[in-house]
């Protein structure tokens, strides 16, 4: 393809170094994209350059050059008299002489060719005509109404992991146009299918613009993930409707704030999954976008040797012992909250944010302290995924007060006694004790105490998207991630899962019925929990990705909700409102600080007798029989949680806490297949009740 021709421009325009991007100049008045001038203040933070051009093409127009012509602190910056909204653009250290960049066939994306233009750090939008990416310039405005951010507790969140794409791909009810983008989201099929669920805040896996790594390129697969960021201010066009896409970046953007405007009129917050740890320039051997162009040594962490260091496992590490650094995360994050009404953020690995000059997690590092003192991020939900690959890389408890952390003991806690001490009671064994499933249950309060949080800094999980669904964790005892193109050698091994006596689907009813019952014991478990809780989109349908658990390149009927209503959907999904119902209610009777205030809270724990729980009971693997009680001074009732991992029934005796409330209990729920006959049933304080083997009961005063 040969280029346009081009004019060549000079400007010694007053200009600033601030804002970074293309912004309206200061004397200049607008900024909609109705703006009539095209005037535009460029500035880019290009350390490692001595000069550097601003290559562009305004809507309808040619391709021109022009060189930067201030440089204050490692920022070029000018003055660029016609880059109206829409125009492309993209920058170039400014060779020997006046020319374009290599055309589009040079930039094949996958590091054989290179990259004939750096994308713009502040970049708006990014198109992606022929492979040749370039920066978009796009406008703020946007019909918001009265949307505003929807600002609801912690304790009161319910949090919905879900991919844009995947979660409307095969939804019968929406049109196939809109499937599989944000428009598709935001269909009210889907908008009634997550409020009628009853969670809070859908959590996005993540929609930055993004590529795909060389080797999925070079396997025929796509990173369906998305955790491979080239544009931290731009809204990912794959997720858009055709129509948009064709429409150009501007839409793109409109579209997206479409989604977040329905979702915020049906109650529910929109959370981004934001990958700042690394960028998807990889190692030294990668693509050349943007960063490494502009200033490696300023963006991503090196060595003494300049090598990269990388605690990400994708070839490199943003620096975030440059303040610069820290700058462009905590400008892109505010951006979502003030552009997109972005109700908060998830950060993958997000230890990697927290690093030091000397490479050690800091929990007082400046990013942390930013965001603490930023009166618009301090107020947004912060959620840390609190680990990395580096040497020191687990940190779950150890953020600071306002965020909260994905917490893996939980995870792991529910697994192992649900799971794997089933499969080795089943074979002849015998399980684990009760402490573990126990400090789950009760917000891992010992966790989070020292950074000085409490129960509700814990996101409790059973699983994600990176891992099993739930169904295949009872489904599987092994990984198969064949399709991914590694021989099975990805993923991780360690999944503490149960595949009740035969690997991978089956007709047999039995193992069908244990299977729907563990599945319902490790929901129940999840939701009544103290803390926050996080679904995985398609666990409360019995989803099954066969067995992957690593389908990150997965783009097909694998990771997309299969919204085919067979028995076990329609069982799991009726089990799973009816545990989130009963979540709902029990917070709803409690004073609205629960169960954040220690003195008036309670937690009282029993054995099958209704006795205290002695050391010895909590230390013993043979008793696997356990009662909660929990509730607050000032509620107006209690709930009484009876967990038998056993492989017998049991009679329990309901426990008599000595407190000034009424001695008889209400059994709400139990996740045993006999709930209907038995719910609602009443029994005092002293007398007994049944208990099923492998089950949870739920009662109330």
């Amino acid at each position: 393809m040969v280029m346009p021709l081009f004019d060549t421009a000079s400007a010694m325009d007053a200009s600033s170094a601030v804002p970074l991007g293309v912004s309206v100049p200061r004397a200049d008045s607008g900024g909609t994209r109705h703006h009539a001038g095209g005037r535009a203040n460029v500035a880019c933070l290009a350390p490692a350059v001595s000069s550097l051009d601003i290559v562009y093409c305004p809507p309808g127009g040619r391709w021109r050059i022009q060189t930067l012509p201030n440089v204050t602190r490692g920022v070029h910056h000018g003055i660029v008299e016609d880059l109206p909204y829409g125009s492309r653009y993209g920058f170039r250290p400014t060779p020997d002489g006046l020319s374009l960049p290599a055309g589009p066939a040079a930039a094949n994306g996958n590091g054989s060719g290179r990259q004939p233009l750096l994308l713009d750090p502040y970049g708006r939008g990014v198109d992606q005509r022929d492979g040749f990416l370039t920066s978009v310039r796009t406008a703020t405005d946007f019909d918001w109404g009265t949307d505003e951010r929807l600002r609801l507790p912690w304790r009161n969140t319910i949090v919905y992991e879900a991919h844009v794409r995947g979660q409307s791909m095969l939804h019968p009810d929406v049109p196939k146009e809109l499937r599989g983008t944000y428009a598709g989201l935001a269909h009210p099929a889907v908008v009634e299918h997550l409020t009628s669920l009853g969670i809070t805040s859908v959590q996005l896996l993540p929609v930055h613009f993004h590529i795909d790594e060389p080797h999925l390129q070079d396997l025929g697969l796509t990173n369906y993930w998305g955790y491979n960021t080239a544009a931290f201010f731009a809204p990912h066009p794959g997720y858009a409707t055709r129509a948009a896409r064709e429409e150009g970046p501007q839409a793109v953007q409109d579209e997206f704030k479409a989604m977040v405007k329905a979702l915020h009129a049906a109650g529910l917050e929109v959370i981004l999954d934001v990958v700042y740890n690394h960028t998807a320039e990889g190692g030294p051997d990668g693509p050349v976008l943007s960063f490494r162009g502009l200033g490696e040594d300023t963006y991503y962490r090196v060595d003494g040797q300049g090598k990269y260091i990388d605690t990400t496992g994708c070839g490199n590490s943003l620096n975030f012992a440059d303040p610069r650094v820290v700058q462009l995360v905590t400008d892109s994050l505010r951006y979502w909250v003030d552009e997109f009404h972005i109700d908060g953020f998830r950060f993958d690995l997000a230890v990697t944010l927290c690093r030091d000059a000397a490479n050690e997690f800091d929990p007082e590092h400046p990013f942390l302290t930013a965001v603490a003192a930023d009166p618009v991020l301090s107020e947004v939900k912060l959620i840390a995924e609190p680990w990395d690959i580096g040497y020191g890389g687990w940190q779950t408890g150890r953020f600071p007060p306002g965020w909260v952390d994905w917490n893996d003991h939980f995870r792991d806690a529910l697994r192992t006694f649900w799971l794997a001490d089933r499969g080795a009671i089943d074979s002849g064994g015998h399980g684990g004790t009760m402490a573990k499933l126990a400090d789950a249950l009760s917000g891992s309060a010992s966790l989070f105490q020292a950074s000085g949080r409490s129960r509700l800094a814990s996101v409790n999980f059973v699983t994600a998207h990176d891992g099993f669904t739930m169904n295949d964790l009872v489904s599987f005892d092994r990984k198969h991630n064949e399709a991914n193109g590694e021989e099975n050698r990805d993923g991780h091994g360690d999944n503490r899962s149960y595949n009740h006596g035969v690997e991978g689907p089956t007709e047999n009813g039995v193992i069908l019925a244990k299977r729907a019952q563990s599945r319902r014991n490790l929901m129940a478990s999840l939701m009544v929990s103290l803390g926050v809780p996080m679904i995985t989109a398609g666990d409360e349908l019995a989803r099954t990705q066969q067995g992957n658990n690593n389908a990150y390149c997965q783009d097909n009927a694998l990771t997309w909700l299969d919204w085919t209503m067979t028995p076990e959907a329609h069982e799991m999904l009726r089990s799973t409102k009816r545990y989130i119902r009963l979540r709902k209610e029990f917070l709803a009777a409690q004073p609205h600080d629960f169960p954040v205030r220690d003195e008036q809270s309670y937690l009282y724990w029993f054995d099958q007798h209704g006795q205290p729980m002695s050391a010895e009971r909590w230390n013993d693997p043979q008793h696997r029989v356990v009662q909660l009680l929990l509730g607050d001074d000032g509620g107006e009732l209690a709930g009484l949680v009876v967990v038998n991992g056993s492989a017998s029934d049991v009679l329990v005796t309901l426990p008599d806490a000595g407190r000034k409330m009424p001695s008889l209990f209400e059994l709400r729920l139990t996740t045993s297949p006999r709930h209907k006959q038995r719910q609602g049933i009443q029994v005092a304080s002293g007398e007994t009740d049944l208990a099923e083997a492998n089950s949870i009961s739920i009662y109330r005063t």
